[in-house]
């Protein structure tokens, strides 16, 4: 997970990818967009003039980690009860039409408030064409991460990414 996205080798998500056939998830590909669910519908980025993901769940660090800190703590007293992603919604415009596709969140805890900048900025060049999600799908070719980035560390792959593209 880099920011709102699910990177694999082969695709690009926003959000958790969609695990059971009731959910609904967004892919990513140089080419456009895929919702996929129970009414799939495709985009090519050329139709789509904007693209936001709304009700993300966003805190600051010590909150996060607060919220970390308890979770193990009553998961250790085995009084916890795993709680279910939050969700978020994945706006698509094109033109006078606007789709709404609810997808689950891939963080954890929360995502940070320079994540969720960050994402949205690559997003927005994602419609414009300056950019492609082809550079995630590089990135993991390339890493083959292992594990879950802190924050920093997904925040400063995201910053690079959307470095030349701010200036």
């Amino acid at each position: 997970m880099i920011g709102l996205f699910w990177v694999t080798e082969n695709d690009v998500y926003l959000g958790l990818p969609p695990a059971a056939q009731q959910m609904t998830g967004v892919a990513m590909s140089p080419s456009g967009l895929r919702c996929i669910g129970p009414e799939e519908r495709v985009w090519a980025w050329s139709e789509v003039t904007d693209l936001q993901v709304d009700n993300v769940p966003v805190r600051s660090a010590v909150v996060r980690w607060a919220t970390r800190a308890t979770t193990f703590v009553a998961a250790a007293l085995d009084a916890w009860v795993p709680g279910s992603p939050a969700e978020m919604t994945v706006v698509v415009s094109t033109g006078e039409h606007r789709t709404e596709v609810p997808v689950l969140s891939a963080a954890a805890t929360a995502y940070t408030q320079r994540e969720v900048d960050l994402s949205h900025a690559l997003l927005a060049h994602f419609v414009r064409g300056t950019s492609s999600p082809a550079i995630l799908t590089d990135w993991w070719k390339e890493t083959r991460p292992v594990g879950v980035l802190r924050s920093r560390q997904r925040e400063a792959i995201l910053d690079y990414w959307a470095a030349p593209l701010l200036s």
